[in-house]
């Protein structure tokens, strides 16, 4: 049984300092996954470590990668060739990417795999993947036949062939295909119903497979992926730049009280999608300013610009930009929050529930928020809905509300920044944990 917590935070103005970034999550993931399917010895420099990472790590061990780490967040990955079948039950956590990267890596495994998850993971849906690996002659179900974990996989192999797809699930789908087909009977040609949503993760695993020698031939508008058969991953040496989706918090906590910050280990060359933040900060009316390895607020004056974005590809972003939006004054507009009822929590309705209780004004519609900005907040009783990511952006939002907000449930952080209550404490934030 996991531990409930609370955060306990008051308004606050004028923080300052530095910060380093947490290591990139996504990239982490994918790291961990290509270097468990190359023969031989990889390293992965800088690496995440929080509760959605340690999933993927225990999972690729039970498929029979040796995974250790030498020292603090550098990990050395002996991998193999072909994945073994796991002697238990496969447990995801609550990491939609074990999840869906794992299930078709089982396929390669002699034997019958069972992965499983959390409440929240079981609630996330599978069948588009489930579907798309029966077309390519694996044999794999939903326990409750419903599309949802847990899930079997039955081993042998992937015959290859047409796997047809959505595209605007889950982009994770595409990655788990894109990981497990290479080492396919037969070329798999990958074909999307759909457009892709959320590109710049398919991207990000693109260039890891491209490290690891893996060839995939693709169509600019990604909507088919050649896959040639019978390739083998090479070993290599990994190292892992900060997480934009997790700095985008820091970056918000600054805007929305008036304070210059700097965060450290974000590299301005990253293939992370989320480095769109910079943008759309820049865009409210804010002086930031990206150098090679930082990214740095130095002036918020005057009332902030409302947004008016799409953030169809970078659906992280949205909790942090409609509390962004709820510092600007006037109306902001933020589109492609569809796919948000299927995250950790229905981030949709999660937040209209905290930023109400807050006093603001969130209008959620079918496929955007519409927020009226400017609305002086007041200091609740908040829940974190055991989402990562509304929990941080709750806390965002409770350093621009008068009084006190609690926030109920904030161990769920750990899924992805760890040290996230550690780091705004270093600038100046008055937060207790209880």
């Amino acid at each position: 049984m996991i531990e409930m917590r609370d955060l306990i935070l008051k308004e606050a103005a004028n923080l300052k300092g530095t910060v380093r970034a947490p290591s990139s999550k996504a990239e982490t993931h994918r790291a961990l996954v290509a270097a468990s399917l190359s023969e031989g010895l990889s390293e992965i420099k800088n690496a995440l470590v929080c509760d959605d990472t340690l999933a993927t790590i225990e999972a690729c061990r039970m498929i029979g990668a040796e995974t250790d780490e030498i020292k603090e967040e550098t990990f050395r990955v002996e991998g193999i060739s072909k994945p073994l079948t796991p002697s238990n039950i496969i447990n995801c956590r609550d990491s939609g990417s074990t999840m869906r990267f794992l299930t078709p890596i089982c396929a390669l495994a002699d034997g019958i795999s069972v992965l499983t998850g959390g409440e929240s993971l079981r609630k996330r849906p599978m069948g588009p993947l489930l579907e798309a690996l029966k077309q390519i002659g694996v044999q794999c179900y939903s326990t409750r036949m419903n599309g949802f974990p847990p899930t079997v996989v039955f081993g042998g192999g992937i015959k290859g062939g047409i796997a047809s797809i959505q595209g605007d699930v889950s982009s994770q789908f595409i990655s788990g295909l894109l990981f497990a087909t290479p080492m396919a009977q037969n070329e798999t040609r990958i074909v999307l119903s759909t457009p892709l949503e959320s590109k710049p993760y398919v991207e990000l695993t693109l260039d890891v497979l491209q490290k690891h020698e893996i060839q995939i031939e693709f169509k600019s508008d990604y909507r088919r992926f050649h896959v040639p058969c019978g390739q083998k991953y090479v070993p290599f040496k990994h190292e892992i730049g900060g997480d934009y989706s997790s700095s985008s918090f820091l970056l918000a906590a600054a805007v929305v009280t008036g304070s210059h910050l700097r965060v450290d280990n974000l590299r301005k060359d990253t293939v992370q999608g989320d480095r769109v933040i910079v943008n759309v900060i820049k865009e409210m009316g804010v002086s930031i300013e990206a150098a090679e390895n930082s990214v740095e607020v130095t002036d918020v004056e005057g009332s902030l610009k409302p947004l008016d974005i799409d953030l169809q590809d970078y659906p992280d972003l949205v909790p942090v930009c409609v509390v962004l939006a709820c510092s600007a004054r006037g109306k902001s507009v933020i589109r492609g929050v569809r796919r948000l009822r299927f995250k950790e929590s229905d981030r949709i309705a999660a937040l209209l529930s905290e930023l109400t209780s807050l006093g603001a004004v969130v209008r959620p519609a079918e496929d955007q928020f519409e927020v009226l900005g400017g609305k002086e907040l007041r200091g609740a009783e908040l829940q974190s809905h055991g989402d990562h990511r509304i929990a941080m952006a709750c806390a965002v939002a409770a350093l621009m509300a008068k009084g006190t907000t609690v926030i109920h449930g904030i161990e769920c952080i750990n899924k992805s920044y760890p040290d996230f209550v550690k780091d705004i404490r270093s600038l100046g934030v008055e937060a207790v944990e209880r």
